[in-house]
């Protein structure tokens, strides 16, 4: 019902995921301001584990559609049960420093009530139950 439209700027944009804009709709392990700010998820296993790990995360998760994985890079869709607003959640692994960097935006609206930074969490915590 609000899906909205996806953003031109998923994707990989020299070495990084794209900056959070400045609503409150927005986490990023790359952001530096507290407001969007959130910890990567820590791995030890190699690379390819840890995205079996960060799929199998994800698709417990519910109502999602993984739209691209590569060898780092996973991009998923996720739709809110009630009124089927769509949030746009990327991962990029960083297998040197072993994290996988997260952000998460909702693609309409100002304030998305902390869902973006509950659901990393949650996915952090399925993560390393895995």
């Amino acid at each position: 019902m609000f899906a909205g439209t996806r953003p031109a700027n998923i994707g990989i944009q020299s070495g990084k995921l794209a900056a959070c804009p400045s609503s409150p709709n927005c986490v990023s392990s790359f952001s530096q301001d507290a407001e969007h700010k959130i910890e990567p998820l820590g791995y030890t296993s190699s690379q390819s584990e840890a995205m079996v790990k960060l799929q199998g995360a994800i698709e417990s998760y519910g109502k999602t559609k993984i739209i691209t994985a590569t060898d780092n890079y996973l991009y998923a869709e996720f739709t809110s049960a009630l009124m089927g607003f769509v949030d746009d959640v990327e991962f990029l692994v960083d297998d040197e420093a072993k994290v996988i960097h997260v952000r998460s935006a909702s693609r309409l609206g100002e304030s998305d009530m902390g869902v973006n930074r509950s659901r990393i969490e949650a996915i952090r915590t399925e993560f390393n139950q895995l």
